[in-house]
């Protein structure tokens, strides 16, 4: 049986170079710099990749780019998510050939389909695929998948966890609470680093979140301190993160911040190949530097030689305190902890 998948796996970017191609040797040194730091795992093909502004052939040779510099040191969970069953079964036999421990495969988008629509389409592709799938729920873009869906799917022997990123900590426990019993080694990973802590304290087994692409170091900290039940360090960590991944999500069109902030830890990531309008283009430059300079307060980078304007702090010790003993005795009433 392959190991189970568990702990931080990034959903990384891109580097392009100056005319917008794949820049081969600066994503190979990201990928070098992401397990150095820290991660579990790789997640091409992503969201945060982009993968929908790369043609089929550039999404092969992305995987096949990062499974080779990977070597082995971490698994690679490759995005999978094609256009249809025929073409993502087809995905899904070349990244078994490059080496993927598995491949995460989005619920059909576009078309809003019904839970046996859904469940049809999963199930044909876990039938024919040479490679372990993971089911990725992403309801802001896709059809979603309702728990009984999930709990059908599970049966299928291919089918060896699931991505959620609604961020719906109720959700993932009655996921848990469904599935666990009767399939111990079913993954749960929550793609919402807003609530990472969270979703680790009620038992998820990990994450993919692409704040993980811009401080690995900080989200593989957060996944040991709850790991190991040190839930108000870890907690303290959450809230510091919150402010981060506020700045890069809200500030710009999901994943401008995002690039913006992989810049900053010294990544020639390039243009995007969304094009963006003079103003936008002013914008990430007042981005940059409130990232440098929430950056520069874990010491990842030097601050602004100008200086920080002065931030709201909301990490307060005992209020940070206070949020996880009431998680905590609320896990405890349901007997989870």
């Amino acid at each position: 049986m392959a190991t189970k998948i568990t702990g931080i796996l990034t959903p990384h970017m891109v580097p392009l170079d100056p005319v917008g191609r794949i820049n081969e040797a600066e994503l190979r040194r990201y990928v070098d710099w992401l397990i150095q730091q820290g991660v579990h795992g790789l997640y091409p093909n992503g969201s945060t990749g982009e993968f929908v502004r790369f043609t089929p052939e550039e999404r092969r040779q992305i995987v096949k780019i990062v499974c080779e510099q990977a070597a082995g040191r971490v698994p690679v969970l490759a995005g999978a998510a094609e256009a249809n069953a025929r073409e993502t079964i087809q995905a899904c036999e070349a990244y078994c050939a490059f080496g993927a421990r598995a491949v995460a495969i989005v619920s059909p988008f576009y078309y809003r389909l019904s839970p046996e629509s859904v469940y049809a389409y999963f199930r044909e592709i876990a039938l024919n695929s040479p490679i372990d799938v993971t089911l990725y729920n992403i309801p802001m873009f896709a059809s979603p998948i309702d728990v009984p869906t999930i709990r059908r799917l599970a049966e299928l022997e291919r089918v060896v966890g699931i991505k959620d990123s609604s961020g719906d900590l109720a959700f993932m426990m009655r996921m848990i609470a469904a599935i666990r019993p009767y399939r111990p080694e079913f993954s749960f990973l929550t793609g919402w680093e807003a609530v990472l802590v969270p979703m680790l304290m009620v038992g998820a087994d990990g994450g993919t979140h692409a704040t993980s692409g811009v401080v690995p170091e900080l989200t593989r900290q957060m996944y040991d301190l709850a790991r190991s039940r040190q839930f108000e360090p870890a907690m303290a960590l959450q809230y510091r993160l919150l402010e981060l991944f506020d700045a890069m999500l809200y500030s710009a069109d999901f994943p401008e911040g995002f690039r913006a902030a992989v810049e900053l830890r010294g990544f020639a990531m390039g243009r995007s190949r969304q094009p963006l309008s003079p103003t936008q283009q002013v914008d990430r430059e007042k981005l940059q530097r409130l990232l440098r300079c929430i950056l520069a307060d874990f010491g990842y980078v030097d601050a602004p030689a100008e200086g920080c304007p002065p931030r709201a702090n909301d990490l307060e010790p005992l209020r940070v305190k206070k949020i996880a003993d009431d998680v905590l005795n609320e896990l405890r009433k349901k007997g989870i902890v």
